[in-house]
């Protein structure tokens, strides 16, 4: 294991983050206590420091066990958990419960301190946008945390490019306190995020931190055929099958594992990428670890960027054209060092 600066921060992050929502049986197909700290050791016997977990995953078991598991040492972890949904069983009467005003903030941290059993939260990530709370609201409460030591850090999952750019420059206008990273869900098959959310991340020098490396496991191949193995995934499409079928084909040429291709695909791309493993065993997550041992060539990386036919949005894909670049800069753009 290696380590990561966490975005325009100084704080030292493993380069792959240990996923909790797995943690606990709430949901029907997560791990227990006993398999949930036997996964939590064994990502820190390999160097693993970095954690992620939320204030309703698993209805707030994930945050109990976590508490749990890094009290001996605490300090040693870099702990981050998440504020804006509602934590079941929740009032659905009560307006206020979630979102992502001051209030639903304050009370979310404050019970998530109790749940992790610690004075603070190294990371606090706005879990998704709710298009209702002024983005200056955000960010002066998260800053007033910061200040009171609650909270060392802040970064956004799941919310628009146009957001968190707004955020950044409003932070920086007065004061508060910047994000510094990004969550989003991003595999061989789910790109979308490149129109928008990875360009303004980079250009920012933000944190990348990629969920959903494989799909809810669909690309490793093991949902190709019906069983009755716990799933999150209800159905299988046909293009899921056809990338997972891919997957395992070169995974196999490679002599290693789907979860490995697929993960190293995420991995490799631009940008300070620190992806998010999430597994309800113990042999998933060793499976998961031996991304770290090999690097996919040129060749690997093409095979896979084709599976979902991806390309690139408006305005990107016109900008980017050689057509508009040569109405730009003429025959100069090649020449341009651009750091």
């Amino acid at each position: 294991m290696r380590y990561r600066l966490l975005g325009p921060s100084g704080l030292r992050v493993s380069e792959l983050c240990l996923g909790t929502m797995t943690f606990g049986e709430d949901w029907g197909w997560g791990a227990d206590k006993d398999t949930s700290q036997k996964i939590f050791e064994r990502f820190a016997d390999q160097g693993g420091n970095f954690i992620d977990t939320s204030n309703n995953y698993t209805n707030g078991t994930s945050e109990r066990y976590v508490g749990e598991f890094i009290h001996a040492e605490r300090d040693r972890y870099v702990v981050a958990t998440k504020y804006t949904l509602r934590v079941n069983p929740a009032n659905p009467s009560d307006a206020n419960l979630g979102g992502n005003s001051r209030k639903s903030m304050f009370r979310s941290v404050e019970n998530s301190l109790k749940r992790l059993n610690t004075d603070y939260l190294d990371l606090l990530y706005l879990h998704m946008w709710d298009f209702t709370t002024p983005v200056e609201e955000v960010l002066r409460g998260v800053d007033d945390l910061i200040r009171s030591g609650r909270v060392l850090y802040f970064a956004f999952s799941d919310t628009p490019a146009w957001v968190i750019s707004y955020a950044i420059a409003k932070a920086e206008d007065h004061g508060w306190s910047k994000p510094l990273g990004v969550q989003i869900p991003y595999s061989v098959l789910g790109r979308s995020v490149e129109n928008d959310v990875l360009p303004m991340a980079r250009e920012h020098g933000l944190a990348i931190l990629p969920w959903g490396l494989l799909d809810g496991g669909t690309l490793t191949g093991k949902y190709a055929q019906p069983g009755d193995e716990p799933r999150r995934e209800s159905s299988i499409s046909d293009a899921e099958r056809a990338a997972a079928e891919t997957i395992v084909k070169l995974a196999e040429t490679l002599g290693r594992s789907p979860a490995q291709v697929a993960s190293n695909w995420v991995r490799q791309q631009a940008g300070n990428v620190i992806p998010i493993l999430g597994c309800r065993k113990v042999a998933q997550l060793d499976d998961n670890l031996g991304c770290l041992d090999f690097k996919l060539d040129a060749e690997a990386m093409s095979t896979l960027d084709q599976i979902a036919g991806f390309r690139l949005g408006f305005p990107n894909r016109f900008l980017y054209s050689s057509h508009v670049r040569e109405l730009i800069f003429g025959d100069t753009f090649a020449l341009i060092d651009r750091l």
